[in-house]
């Protein structure tokens, strides 16, 4: 399928374009861009850096995706943003590329859902099926696991993990990491409890659940530290979902946990 190209936009001399790709009006793609097949640029969008967008994500307008990094470390080292497939990027989204102190690489997994006005900062790593609302902002260096939903107006500090399928509620400041399948809410965020009502849609077995509600206790109450009541959760338990938060914890990570209330 032939590409269309709105004879208004910009496409810059060695970009690299996929079958039936659309760019709208008053698009700019930059030289070092993939589009891959069937991606969509609405109209006025943004596409800079060395950016690769996958298969069928559609971009809406004003997007500006690819640009230089927010970070005054930047000195014009070549880094790169990937985008995976099938995501949708709303108006006035802007996602970063890395920092050679990072890692050089941003990377968005797939079939996310990126509301208007939220932004994915330099070197963030962020998984599959991740819907970030309106207005929010994942910081730099952050790791947002799969299944994640950060909710509108939050913000999400620097260096941060947000394990699989945990959700953050509307207008919270998370500042520290947050466990797979956790609850998130409050101005200043804190762990609240367990995603139980994503875990129900995604058809998580009832056995799996009651273990990961028995997890969290154990958390809470146990005794010993966060460090030393995870360890011993990954002794016992049976569930794979419960070793998602041992390993989580267990895991390598430059700020502290939100530990549960």
């Amino acid at each position: 399928m032939a590409s269309l190209i709105h004879p208004s936009a910009i496409i810059e001399e060695g970009v690299t374009l996929g079958e039936g790709v659309r760019v709208g009006p008053f698009c700019h793609v930059g030289a070092d861009v993939t589009l891959a097949d069937g991606v969509e640029l609405k109209s006025h969008v943004v596409v800079g850096g060395h950016t690769s967008i996958g298969a069928d994500t559609i971009v809406f307008p004003f997007a500006v995706i690819g640009e230089i990094p927010q970070d005054l470390k930047f000195k014009g080292e070549q880094t790169r943003l990937e985008i995976g497939a099938r995501n949708r990027i709303r108006e006035h989204v802007t996602m970063n590329t890395g920092t050679e102190g990072g890692g050089g690489l941003t990377r968005v997994g797939d079939d996310g859902l990126f509301m208007a006005g939220c932004h994915i900062a330099h070197d963030a790593q962020v998984g599959d099926r991740v819907i970030i609302v309106n207005n929010s902002a994942i910081a730099g260096h952050c790791v947002i696991e799969d299944d994640v939903i950060v909710g509108g107006l939050s913000g999400v500090h620097q260096w941060v993990r947000i394990g699989r399928g945990a959700i953050i509620g509307a207008l919270s400041m998370v500042a520290n990491d947050v466990i797979p399948h956790g609850l998130v809410q409050g101005p200043r965020g804190k762990l609240d409890g367990l995603n139980l009502v994503g875990l129900k849609r995604r058809g998580v077995a009832r056995a799996d659940i009651t273990a990961l509600r028995a997890a969290f206790q154990m958390l809470a109450q146990g005794e010993g530290t966060f460090q030393d009541r995870a360890n011993r959760l990954g002794k016992e338990t049976e569930s794979d979902y419960v070793r998602q938060i041992v390993d989580f914890v267990t895991a390598g990570t430059d700020r502290h946990f939100l530990t549960p209330r």
